[in-house]
């Protein structure tokens, strides 16, 4: 009897615990393989706030900011009604004033229909201080990178434009910190 039962509770487990996809494998494997195509080269012109433009290259494990070399660079993803994403931004403000010389911190606005004007005045009262861009290439962007789901989400590139770490949500600014300082000291 206790046979049968622990069977079940093992089986009833299994199943609670395991999840399904809505799609059949042959949708998954297919829009899988479309991805991979679409992330080993792909070009973005990100355009800041204050009219430059930041050329991107996404390159398989690779994001390169052709106008950053040899620099490390934050991406974050973010949008300005997200209260982690605001939480956030001292954060970043601190770290980019601390590591000026050697580091950068890109925001990429996922909104639609916001002008430069709404981020402009965002920017100035949370006195931003780093780039911050808006258009539709921020969700091509977002795409090619699995398609951002969650906000905030950042990458934290190395010198060499290898994704060295990515933070899904709200993160301490310790723990940048640290991983900033283990690639600066490479």
């Amino acid at each position: 009897m206790q046979f049968k039962t622990l069977a079940f509770l093992s089986i009833l487990s299994i199943l609670v615990l395991s999840g399904c996809d809505s799609k059949t494998e042959n949708e998954s494997s297919n829009k899988a393989e479309k991805k991979e195509v679409v992330v080993k080269k792909t070009n973005f012109i990100l355009k800041t706030t204050d009219n430059l433009d930041l050329n991107v290259k996404v390159d398989g494990d690779k994001i390169i900011f052709k106008d950053y070399p040899e620099k490390l660079v934050l991406l974050n993803f973010f949008a300005t009604w997200c209260p982690p994403c605001k939480a956030e931004i001292p954060n970043l403000i601190e770290l980019q004033n601390k590591y000026a010389n050697d580091f950068k911190v890109v925001s990429v606005l996922l909104e639609d229909n916001k002008s430069n004007e709404d981020i402009i005045e965002f920017i100035n009262e949370y006195k931003i201080n780093y780039a911050v861009t808006n258009g539709k290439q921020n969700f091509l962007l977002s795409e090619a990178l699995g398609e951002i789901k969650s906000i905030p989400t950042m990458f934290l590139l190395d010198k060499e434009s290898k994704i060295f770490q990515k933070y899904v949500g709200i993160v301490p600014v310790e723990m940048m910190e640290i991983d900033i300082k283990k690639l600066l000291e490479k």
